[in-house]
């Protein structure tokens, strides 16, 4: 089953990113770009949906849904 989740992704002063959801508890996951973060933060949370017990599903993947598309200029 797929799930659609939502990550807030800021850059750390560090340099690096973090990423976060308040969907998905404990959630945390850092990389240098931010593709490297959500490959992280994908790994973190199937492992995290996989381990969970008793708590609310997670809304299924739909037929339509938006998707933000970043482009540099």
């Amino acid at each position: 089953m797929e799930h659609i989740i939502q990550l807030h992704i800021e850059k750390l002063p560090e340099g690096v990113y973090l990423a976060t959801s308040d969907e998905i508890q404990g959630l945390v996951a850092q990389g240098r770009t931010i593709q490297e973060t959500i490959e992280i933060a994908r790994d973190v949370a199937k492992k995290l949906i996989e381990a969970r017990t008793g708590a609310a599903p997670l809304p299924s993947v739909r037929e339509a849904f938006d998707y933000p598309l970043i482009i540099a200029t």
